[in-house]
């Protein structure tokens, strides 16, 4: 479950792909201890999701799934808006057709996400999610007039080469479900663009209470109108783990990057990669792939080139 690459739990803006300010030569030990805590925070949210989605997806279907996730966040923050009323001042109407643009594409990338959980090996899934930053750099070309840099480039090249080896077109091995990842990759890339064009203007508070409130009637939509009386007692733990952890990563990794550059942070976020595949060869028993982590590293290479050019320019 990717993150919204760009909005902050305190409306600073954080560009996807992009250091987020200055490089420092060195973080204090203080900032490395929360660093490390918080990235943790970050690692068992987004494995905590995956595993929930497992437990439950014989039941439910994606689209169940994800109104429990959206019903959970909205009354998360109908809660927060009953307790700081103030909030209400940040829920103006001017940008809603945006908002709209951006909970559909969440919507899908979402429902993509979820599917791919069920058909997918975790450890592969999780590596093709870190194409992302390469989607951003070209649509923030393509779509808001940024410079192609070369190592935006050599990243594209980079990501694709990963792509290639992880996907493995072509061979006994091709799994027709890691293309539905990579069109999550790609759906979660351009809600990063359309997160960066709010953000000018809107909280994070808002981009949050819309989108919830937006996605809640599309994921009902898909969903068995009785899908509730298929509930059962022993749902409550990962239906639970669904609803925390869709808001505990996004506050996870918006604190780490409080405390590290975007270009310390996104390679210690790849400590995902062989942490899910331990978990799905525990759980899941499924194999330990070399390819996938060759793969992986060869995105991580391109990932971790473009952030450190991007910390030099900044």
């Amino acid at each position: 479950m990717a993150l919204d690459a760009t909005a902050t739990l305190d409306g600073r803006n954080i560009g996807a792909g992009v250091a987020p300010g200055p490089a420092r030569s060195s973080l204090r030990r203080a900032d490395i201890a929360w660093l490390s805590l918080w990235m943790a925070g970050t690692l068992l949210s987004f494995t905590a999701m995956a595993v929930s989605v497992r437990a439950v997806a014989a039941t439910l279907n994606a689209f169940e799934m994800m109104s429990v996730r959206s019903a959970f966040g909205l009354a998360f923050l109908l809660v927060l808006l009953g307790v700081r009323p103030e909030l209400r001042r940040d829920l103006s109407m001017r940008r809603i057709r945006l908002h709209l643009v951006r909970a559909v594409l969440h919507f899908a990338s979402q429902i993509g996400w979820t599917l791919s959980v069920t058909l997918l090996p975790l450890a592969t899934l999780f590596a093709l999610e870190f194409t992302m930053p390469a989607w951003v750099a070209v649509f923030a070309v393509l779509l808001l007039g940024e410079r192609m840099t070369a190592s935006r480039v050599g990243t594209l090249v980079l990501c694709f080469a990963g792509v290639l080896v992880i996907v493995r077109p072509g061979l006994g091995s091709f799994q027709p479900a890691a293309l539905v990842a990579l069109g999550t990759a790609l759906a979660f890339a351009l809600v990063a663009i359309a997160t960066k064009k709010l953000v000018s203007t809107e909280s994070t508070f808002a981009i949050l209470f819309w989108m919830n409130l937006m996605q809640l009637p599309m994921n009902f939509a898909g969903s068995d109108p009785l899908f509730v009386l298929r509930l059962d007692w022993w749902m409550a733990l990962p239906l639970l783990g669904i609803g925390i952890a869709g808001l505990s990563t996004h506050f996870c990794l918006t604190n780490a990057f409080r405390h590290g550059d975007a270009s310390v942070v996104i390679p210690l976020d790849f400590l995902r990669v062989p942490f899910i595949a331990l978990v799905g060869w525990l759980f899941y028993a499924e194999a330990l792939d070399a390819l996938v982590f060759a793969g992986a590293g060869l995105i991580l290479a391109g990932i971790v080139w473009n952030l450190r050019a991007e910390a030099r320019r900044n």
